[in-house]
């Protein structure tokens, strides 16, 4: 079980190297790693760069012990995806939706997506060895359900799990949206970093957070439910019924709800043209206005950095992080908004907590969900199973 770990969490390495990484003598990883490889766990894949002797074999999970199904669900879209278990994606599908169609109508077309896409990489239900999913609201992982998760209240102790069991037999992990963006994060990193912050900005905000390299989930699941921090007491209401949260003002509804303002009072001609066009305005939009030197829409997107990083200051004095990734759809706004987000933390946060603070964009940007429910598909169900099915 540790090698297997350590092989996924490495993305491979010598017999050499992971006798140090987990500190076992050479003979007993020897022997490990031989029956491993004849239980058909692990496989050596060519050679490893050398470093001035011989040429270490690169060992790593097998290819053939399965295929992990990674669901990441969104306020409003839908990511399917059939990965290795390298985490090489397979196939992959993303689609508009709606959460608040309820749990039968959005999990209906994710096993229709499952069935089509394993079809497209010459699998069944039987090659599935764990599937990963995230949704957009606090989970009780123990038991993979939503806990009154204020943008999908239908989906309440909804179980996903048995739902999902019906189309195949492989264990079915769910956890928080942005958990899985922190696994993701992890596992790109090699595990290289032990405490950092992942943040999600779309239709609401939440933050993943990964402590002694774990990703940290609280008591009852809903660690990291940072869009309903208060940010300003004189605010608009919040659909969690509070006033001034940061999620309903700065938040891609947000965004977007004031540059529809901001073109109807004549503030903005690119936003006003847009609205006219589209008959909408999406934040993208705000965005290529922004960049365009629209100043409506830079004081727009100023404006929701700055709160987010006025809430975000409070939490980086509070946990200390090495860094911090944002995600979610708002990144293609452009560089702007992360700007704003800097300056803001950097302003008002102690000096000891940023000193060496590093706040970008997530690299693993859109794939980040599908990756990190790939991740949380092969972690977990090593885990529990400990060997493949």
């Amino acid at each position: 079980m540790q090698l297997l770990e350590a092989a996924f969490w490495s993305a491979g390495g010598s017999r050499h190297g992971m006798a140090e990484r987990l500190g076992f003598s050479k003979s007993k990883t020897n022997t490990l790693i031989a029956g491993l490889i004849d239980q058909g766990m692990l496989a050596e894949y060519g050679l490893q760069p050398s470093s001035g002797g011989r040429r270490a074999e690169n060992l790593q999970l097998n290819a053939g012990l399965g295929a992990l199904i990674g669901v990441d669900i969104g306020a409003t879209s839908l990511d399917v995806a059939i990965l290795r278990p390298d985490l090489t994606l397979l196939a992959q599908h993303g689609e508009s939706a709606d959460v608040r169609q309820g749990p039968g109508v959005v999990l209906a077309r994710v096993r229709a997506l499952m069935r089509e896409l394993l079809a497209q990489a010459g699998l069944t239900a039987r090659d599935v060895l764990g599937v990963g999913i995230g949704v957009p609201g606090p989970v009780n992982f123990a038991i993979g359900q939503l806990v009154s998760p204020p943008l999908m209240p239908a989906w309440d102790s909804f179980s996903i799990r048995d739902y999902l069991r019906e189309e195949c037999a492989a264990p079915v992990f769910v956890d928080n949206d942005v958990n899985l963006m922190a696994l993701g994060e992890l596992w790109r990193l090699r595990r290289s970093l032990s405490n950092f912050l992942v943040i999600k900005v779309g239709t609401g905000i939440g933050c993943g957070i990964v402590c002694h390299g774990e990703v940290y989930r609280g008591a009852a699941g809903s660690a990291g439910d940072v869009g309903h921090i208060c940010v300003d007491q004189e605010g608009p209401r919040c659909h969690c019924g509070n006033v001034g949260c940061v999620e309903a003002m700065a938040a891609g509804p947000a965004i977007t709800r004031m540059a529809v303002e901001a073109a109807q009072a004549g503030e903005s001609a690119a936003l006003a043209a847009c609205l006219r066009e589209k008959g909408r305005i999406e934040a993208t939009d705000v965005g290529e206005a922004s960049r365009a030197g629209d100043a409506a829409a830079n004081g727009i997107i100023q404006r929701a950095g700055n709160l987010i990083g006025q809430m975000l200051a409070s939490v980086v004095n509070f946990f200390n992080p090495s860094h911090v990734f944002i995600g979610g759809g708002i990144t293609g706004i452009g560089p702007l908004f992360l700007a704003a987000v800097r300056q803001s933390v950097y302003q008002r946060s102690l000096a000891l907590s940023t000193r060496h603070l590093e706040i970008q964009y997530t690299p693993l940007g859109m794939q980040g969900g599908v990756i990190g429910a790939g991740v949380l598909a092969l972690h977990e169900t090593l885990k529990v199973r400990g060997v493949a099915p």
